[in-house]
């Protein structure tokens, strides 16, 4: 199985570097209430507003720190310490804390950047060094959001795409169980409310244009609630996996063209379904029979996406933190 290497920690790390800065071309999550609204994004977003986008801008960040710290003795190790004490500050915390309090921003980048700055957050903690800290005014109000809205979500959203609401809350109780409690609570009862009575899953994906799986996310993140009782839900949401059926969920999507943004999301799929698989495997445990089935369908899809993580930036701006995921899990 393909395991993060030193080599894989440069690549990443070097093109993300050059990217986290990079203002133009960026796509706004932004409602306009007037004209003073109308400023380039570093003015709306003192520390995220490279990497084409908000959220991946705050998960490329979380992706150089965890391999600086992964591989502290790289040289380019020294450069994202370096870029993180002059980021990664409490006057350029405020500026995004502040975006916050704007008219119509309660949605803004929900649920998946507020995953992602939470797991940037409990990065950040694991380094002697003040960034945590600094984030946490930020993670807290994320986390607030959290708390009020999985209440009032009746429906789970299922897509595979920024909406998927299971990918989220791994991502938000992996920071909670250390900090929060109660919302770890919110996230068990809500996951169990939408998804316990789930079955013979039929895995109509991938969409042209999603990053995740519906049916794998659901089940990592089960993997986390459920805990010694999620291969009996396994068993039953997934009865033929043993089979590799559905088919689907066993084949990594093929991209017809990495320069269109939509559908390079697809290499995206194959990463997250690597990280989803190799999750699901060790949850069962070896002796299970779908254990071996699901290391090699990551195995699988890992080979398909790895070697495009670089090549073009539709791609590049974000896939390095899938890829992450990929290799050394969450």
């Amino acid at each position: 199985m393909t395991r993060l290497t030193p080599d894989h920690a440069t690549c990443f790390t070097t093109a993300t570097l050059a990217h986290l800065g990079r203002e133009y071309p960026f796509k706004m999550d932004l409602v306009l209430v007037g004209p003073e609204d109308a400023k380039p994004p570093r003015d709306h977003h003192p520390i995220f507003h490279g990497s084409f986008d908000w959220h991946s801008c705050v998960h490329g960040w979380w992706q150089i720190l965890r391999l600086a710290r992964r591989f502290p003795d790289l040289p380019i190790s020294t450069d994202i310490r370096a870029r993180a004490a002059a980021m990664l500050v409490p006057d350029k915390v405020a500026g995004e804390l502040a975006f916050l309090s704007r008219a119509y921003s309660a949605a803004f980048e929900r649920p998946y950047g507020w995953a992602w700055l939470l797991a940037l957050h409990a990065e950040a903690e694991q380094h002697d060094a003040p960034w945590a800290a600094a984030l946490e005014p930020l993670a807290l109000a994320f986390a607030a959001r959290f708390h009020a809205f999985l209440p009032k979500l009746t429906y789970p959203l299922r897509v595979g795409t920024h909406f998927n609401i299971a990918f989220a809350l791994l991502f938000a109780r992996h920071w909670a169980e250390d900090r929060d409690p109660t919302l770890v609570a919110l996230i068990d009862t809500r996951a169990q409310d939408w998804f316990a009575d789930d079955r013979d899953c039929q895995a109509w994906e991938p969409g042209g244009d999603e990053f995740l799986s519906s049916a794998l996310s659901e089940a990592h993140l089960m993997t986390a609630v459920l805990g010694t009782d999620f291969t009996r839900w396994f068993d039953a949401f997934l009865p033929r996996a043993a089979q590799k059926q559905p088919a689907t969920l066993f084949t990594p999507a093929t991209v017809s063209d990495r320069s269109d943004g939509k559908i390079a999301h697809l290499d995206g799929l194959n990463l997250s379904r690597a990280w989803n698989w190799r999750a699901i495997a060790s949850a069962l445990g070896p002796a299970h029979p779908v254990a071996q089935v699901a290391e090699t369908a990551a195995q699988r899809h890992l080979a398909a996406a790895l070697p495009h993580v670089t090549g073009d930036y539709m791609g590049e701006h974000w896939l390095a933190s899938f890829a992450l995921l990929a290799l050394d899990g969450l």
